[in-house]
């Protein structure tokens, strides 16, 4: 099958009899459960304590002087020679009695609006690798073609509720224009919200403008019903970049959601210890969410959290570790003392789709759920570390989902449900395979997988002894096949076609523009 092959039909949890991949229907996931918390109240003050000591003493390092004109007017002490700003406990409490503790993202499908925080749970489509690699053509470098097939699975598969920051960067294309192309795809092959390029402000604003027409709205409108949200990385250890300021900048200005995300690696970009790195990324963090304040007071903030360690014979990032999910864990408890919505990942260090790649995932996947995590990004399709997009882990990955989704859902708890007639109905010794409780629930009593293979050996041999990963290749395609591009009003479709070519000119003109 060709890369780009579409056409067929989208088919729900209600319609498996046609032939289409079996799947959940689209839903809002809620963790009806109480977060997990390792840390006792007297351990979290201390974290909290020492990373006030890290903004206060040591401060952050900053490349923008338009960060440290906005820090200096609200009184933090700015060297503008070292290019550091230190930041007391006073300012960090302003800041975040002025944050929403949740917030909703609405793309141009009203119907999958995205809500974040409280104990909703939304998963998000990988973002940012280089590479790309499938078991038909290989691992190869980041194209297009590739990327506008991702959208389309991201569409198809209901658990996938948010697109991340260029699933795959599309190489091929001029860096400082590509994000037009992505964003372009992201709006026109799904209806899903996505997260902006926030390199700069002019990325930022053109992923705004164009959610604003595909939305049928002004920019205007979309200050109280954001669109479009953005991950702002800080280069840990304590450094913030100019390019990253102005991204941040410009999402807080127009009130789009930004979530600051340190990416924190023990024994690399913090010291080896997980409570050094907890202060680190909170410190961190931290600096970001006043930012956001100080630049527009009451826009949607994330706490976000990456830490993870690194092996410390290679210095190769690891994910999906035990502290990696002890990290996931602990920073939830993290946002939730500051009323934050939490943002984290569920990555592994996995070269290939095999074992390791199954295991870490699901390893980081129940830290970021006991955690209490709101959004986990890069929930479908990362590997090798982030630096490959695989078609057949965006599969795996969303067998995880589903099976995550499944487990939250409240367990029926009525009369019929505790089954004392059905008990009764049968002789001891019997069995319950034709009782009337079971026939009346036998196509929905449990959760049906899509990637999974449960039959007995010689069926299972006699059907081709495939394994799970032919099995992945084989249910990709068949979602290439049956994916249904969303439809879009012409008219919205002409403006950012007019946009988009308007914007190319610009920055061919003006390439740093």
């Amino acid at each position: 099958m060709t890369q780009d092959r579409r056409g067929g039909g989208r088919r729900s949890k209600l319609e498996r009899s046609g032939g289409g991949i079996t799947q959940l229907p689209w839903q809002h996931v809620e963790n009806p459960y109480p977060p997990m918390q390792l840390l006792d109240e007297e351990r979290m003050e201390r974290l909290h304590d020492t990373s006030m000591r890290i903004l206060s003493e040591l401060g952050i390092r900053v490349m923008s002087e338009r960060v440290m004109d906005l820090f200096a007017s609200a009184g933090a002490i700015v060297d503008r020679d070292e290019k550091t700003i230190r930041i007391d406990e006073s300012l960090v409490r302003e800041a975040l009695r002025a944050v929403p503790s949740s917030f909703t993202l609405t793309s141009r499908n009203p119907e999958k609006q995205v809500h974040l925080g409280g104990n909703s749970l939304v998963f998000g489509l990988v973002a940012g690798p280089p590479n790309v690699h499938d078991r038909i053509n290989g691992r190869r470098q980041g194209n297009l073609p590739d990327y506008q097939n991702f959208i389309r699975l991201a569409h198809h598969f209901n658990a996938i509720h948010i697109i991340g920051n260029q699933v795959v960067a599309p190489m091929e294309l001029p860096a400082n224009s590509r994000h037009l192309d992505t964003y372009y795809a992201n709006l026109t092959l799904s209806d899903l919200s996505f997260h902006c390029t926030a390199i700069g402000r002019a990325r930022a604003m053109d992923g705004i403008n164009m959610m604003a027409i595909a939305r049928g709205i002004s920019v205007e409108a979309m200050r109280t019903s954001p669109g479009v949200t953005t991950i702002i990385s800080i280069n840990s250890p304590r450094l913030f970049d100019d390019a990253m300021a102005e991204g941040l900048i410009a999402m807080a200005e127009h009130g789009q959601p930004v979530t600051v995300t340190p990416f924190t690696l023990m024994g690399a970009m913090t010291p080896v210890t997980l409570a050094a790195a907890l202060c680190q990324q909170n410190a961190e963090a931290l600096f970001g969410v006043v930012l956001t304040q100080l630049v527009n007071p009451g826009t949607p903030v994330m706490y976000g959290a990456f830490t993870s360690n690194v092996d410390m014979k290679s210095g190769a990032p690891a994910f999906g570790t035990p502290e990696n999910a002890k990290a996931n864990i602990i920073a939830g408890q993290l946002a939730r003392r500051y009323n934050l919505p939490y943002r984290t990942s569920n990555a592994n260090a996995s070269n290939v789709v095999d074992l390791q790649a199954a295991y870490e995932t699901e390893m980081a996947t129940w830290g970021a759920v006991l955690g209490g995590a709101n959004l986990i990004y890069h929930a479908a399709g990362w590997l090798e570390g982030g630096l490959t997009a695989s078609y057949e882990k965006l599969v795996l990955d969303v067998e995880i989902l589903q099976n995550m989704m499944e487990f939250l859902r409240p367990l029926p708890f009525q009369e019929d449900d505790l089954g004392f007639e059905a008990i009764k109905s049968v002789p001891a010794g019997g069995h319950f395979f034709g009782a009337e409780h079971t026939m009346s629930r036998y196509t929905t009593a449990f959760y049906q997988p899509m990637l999974s293979n449960w039959q007995n050996h010689g069926a299972w041999e006699e059907a081709g002894g495939k394994d799970a990963l032919e099995r992945a290749t084989e249910l990709w395609q068949q979602a290439l096949h049956d994916y249904q591009e969303p439809a879009l009003d012409p008219a919205i479709r002409e403006e950012l076609d007019a946009y988009v070519a308007r914007r190319r000119e610009e920055i061919a003109a003006n390439p740093e523009g």
